[in-house]
């Protein structure tokens, strides 16, 4: 078993188990969180076949099985599966447990963020990763404008968002210290947390951010049946 494929197995293994817990029963939105995560995957699949073939990242072989589709390790597109599936797991359990309440977010910042992450990109065009993740962000602000923020004025959105990055700290030191990934210093900003490149945080935002926003309005343009 290569380690990339390990560490997807024990991403996704706890929160699959406890999805059956009486008070939370995620597995009553599998449906709306698989159609999430393959509309938002689809999308970071393309962007990921891309990079690769433009060098932005290569895959270490000494971590990998081997098996490939698109030029992509079979363990780098679980990724997309495994990650969004805990982390919205993650999310659906902070709903259980904590109370939710609206937040003062206004809806004009959204713009602002907008436009600096779009600024940011066109300012490094050049490094591909920077400027592409850049673009991704400025995309989630600019549909958060445009659904009045519903998201973003959620206390538990922001408590949830900053939790992950707990458990996406260890993954991608795990993943850039061996290394499994590595950059192209010519796609990022070279500025790294340890060994995480910063563009990673960004990264991890807006794949997180893009799951949990289509995850709720599947969810809420087909209900469940109770």
């Amino acid at each position: 078993m290569s380690i990339y494929l390990l560490i997807n197995i024990l991403t996704i293994i706890i929160p699959l188990i406890m999805s059956f817990e009486k008070k939370i029963k995620f597995y009553k939105n599998y449906s709306h969180l698989f159609l999430s995560i393959s509309l938002v995957g689809f999308v970071f699949i393309i962007w990921d076949i891309i990079a690769t073939i433009r060098n932005d990242w290569s895959f270490n072989t000494k971590y990998i099985l081997g098996i490939k589709f698109f030029h992509l390790p079979l363990e780098e597109i679980l990724f997309f599966v495994t990650v969004p599936f805990a982390s919205i797991f993650l999310y659906e359990t902070a709903k259980s447990y904590l109370p939710e309440s609206k937040i003062n977010f206004p809806r004009n910042l959204s713009i602002i963020i907008s436009l600096i992450a779009v600024t940011i990109s066109i300012v490094y065009y050049k490094q591909y990763y920077t400027f592409t993740v850049m673009i991704f962000v400025s995309i989630f602000f600019l549909i958060n404008y445009f659904t009045k923020n519903y998201l973003l004025s959620s206390n538990i959105y922001w408590i949830w968002i900053l939790f992950t990055y707990l458990p996406f700290f260890v993954v991608n030191y795990i993943l850039t210290s061996l290394p499994i990934v590595s950059y192209s210093s010519n796609a990022i900003w070279n500025i790294r947390i340890i060994t995480i490149p910063l563009e990673d945080f960004f990264y991890s935002f807006s794949l997180l951010s893009f799951n949990l926003f289509f995850y709720k309005l599947f969810k809420e343009k087909c209900p469940r049946k109770k």
